[in-house]
């Protein structure tokens, strides 16, 4: 009977915490401070290491001496487990992206809702983290290329 009790808690603890919160290690990869310059314009990401079931992000960009646009970022598991970017460009209200595809340094979310980005892509490429936003399609496309600072 004591068996049978254990597992019962532990399935019920198992079905109380968000199945993708396990999964949240898995983007690793991203953590650290990233940036890029070209023509003048630069744009900056940091991610924090997985921890707790979240990894927190902030991006900003800008020109010589001025920024012109920032983001407060996090992935993490939504109230149904699943695991979902949010951004938060300019201190707007939070938007969720679901994520529809990963694999080893790479994560692809997803919002068809969205005016745009509909589409928010994360890949690393050796020492290269690659960023790219676009409409569902691939069209309105834009790309960042970071560097570990």
């Amino acid at each position: 009977m004591r068996i049978g009790t254990v597992m019962i808690v532990a399935a019920a603890m198992a079905a109380a915490s968000p199945a993708g919160a396990q999964d949240i290690s898995q983007f690793g990869w991203l953590a650290g401070a990233w940036a890029t310059e070209v023509d003048g314009r630069w744009a900056e990401e940091w991610w924090t290491p997985p921890r707790g079931g979240i990894l927190i992000g902030a991006g900003i960009t800008g020109k010589g001496a001025t920024a012109d646009f920032f983001e407060h970022m996090r992935i993490m598991a939504d109230g149904a487990g699943r695991i979902t970017f949010y951004g938060s460009p300019k201190g707007a209200p939070a938007v969720a992206f679901a994520l529809v595809r990963s694999g080893a340094g790479e994560a692809v979310f997803e919002n068809p809702a969205h005016d745009y980005p509909q589409r928010v892509h994360y890949r690393r490429e050796k020492e290269i983290l690659v960023v790219s936003v676009s409409m569902i399609d691939g069209s309105k496309a834009e790309s960042w290329r970071y560097k570990r600072r």
